[in-house]
């Protein structure tokens, strides 16, 4: 059977009601989809249809599942088949699991839930391909408010989107693109899971925590590792005459820089590297890219420059020209978390490239030329 008559005829005959058993017709045809050979599946890639266990399922759905990534729909990343309340809509959803996480002793499965699958969309995203994630923003809407709290995590657990409507399927063909697309952006979302800590999840009366880990900043020792993010919480600094609040948008920014990095094919770096912020390495390169970040506060466009120009320079005395066997002088970058103007032609003519979110959305950045001659930003 063709993905495009599956789809059809899941939407024509499922019935939400009553108990799910193989003599139903829309139970035996999902449960069914495993066995199917024309599903244009990409390599590595298997299927399985969802009718519910016991009670039918409100919401049924076909998993598509990249097996080097994960076969498990409860806690990992996979591709879902999810069709509305109506069965007027099937949307092709990249799905972070929910089951897990819904756990009473995790984060339940109200919003606490929600929260949590909200904000830790939030990287995979930034780890999608640009160009390709801009056709699959349609998001998740089942018409979930009363079909129960699973329909309503699917919404929240959506980190990229394509929604069909079944009186007007695309061809066969054109599915299978889509379909090819979507495993695409689950390769490049599965790479968040290798460069960020692994999130433990809270007991029942401790906060909701995301992406717990350390930056690592030794200045002896092993090599240059993975990539942890450092807490985005905020902290508290003894200073001269008392404590000073800080918040830690400048981790928020180099972690949201480094998925972006390893979305355009280069390793982001930061364990074991000292006080630098961020190494990047790229297949066929000997040389680092060396990054330094900076949270722009308003009216400081120019004092967050100089320190950027300093740090970079001073690290790369430090790093690079003062370590034993001189090492070759790496590439610099500098990442703000605002558009700089005219301060971006001056870092070129000091040979240091930089970029910036754009605010149009989660996987936008813009920078300046060099930086568009490594990959990092789209050419305008």
């Amino acid at each position: 059977m063709a993905l495009h008559d599956l789809l059809h005829e899941v939407a024509r005959i499922y019935d939400p009601t009553g108990v799910a058993s193989a003599e139903r017709p829309d139970c035996a045809l999902l449960w069914g989809v495993e066995e199917l050979i024309d599903l244009p599946l990409p390599e590595g890639c298997s299927a399985v249809g969802y009718a519910g266990k016991g009670n039918m399922a409100r919401v049924p759905w076909i998993g598509v599942f990249r097996e080097d990534v994960n076969t498990d729909p409860k806690k990992g990343l996979y591709l879902a088949y999810l069709f509305d309340a109506d069965r007027k809509t099937v949307t092709l959803s990249l799905q972070q699991g929910v089951s897990e996480a819904a756990k009473p002793q995790h984060y339940g499965t109200g919003r606490k839930l929600h929260d949590y699958l909200d904000e830790r969309g939030t990287p995979y995203r930034l780890a999608l391909p640009p160009r390709v994630a801009r056709d699959w923003q349609d998001g998740v809407r089942l018409d979930s408010a009363s079909l129960g709290w699973r329909p309503r995590a699917y919404e929240h657990a959506d980190i990229a989107a394509r929604r069909y409507d079944l009186a007007n399927l695309p061809p066969e063909g054109e599915l299978a693109q889509h379909l090819a697309e979507a495993v695409v952006l689950l390769s490049h979302a599965a790479a968040v899971d290798r460069c960020f800590a692994d999130v433990e999840f809270p007991t029942a009366d401790e906060p909701t925590a995301f992406f717990a880990g350390g930056h690592k900043t030794s200045l002896e020792g092993s090599e240059p590792g993975a990539f942890q993010p450092g807490n985005s919480d905020g902290y508290w600094v003894t200073v001269q005459g008392g404590r000073e609040r800080r918040t830690r948008d400048h981790e928020r920014l180099v972690s949201e820089f480094a998925a972006h990095a390893a979305a355009c094919s280069y390793e982001p770096i930061n364990t074991s590297i000292g006080y630098r912020d961020l190494i990047l390495r790229a297949e066929g390169s000997s040389l680092e890219w060396l990054v330094e970040a900076k949270q722009i506060s308003p009216g400081k466009h120019r004092a967050s420059v100089r320190e950027a120009v300093a740090q970079l320079f001073e690290y790369r005395h430090q790093y690079y020209r003062l370590a034993e066997g001189a090492r070759e002088d790496p590439h610099l970058l500098a990442v703000f978390s605002a558009p700089i103007g005219s301060f971006g032609p001056y870092l070129e003519t000091l040979g240091i490239a930089a970029v910036w979110p754009t605010g149009d959305g989660p996987v936008s950045w813009s920078g300046t030329h060099t930086a568009i001659a490594w990959g990092l930003v789209p050419d305008a």
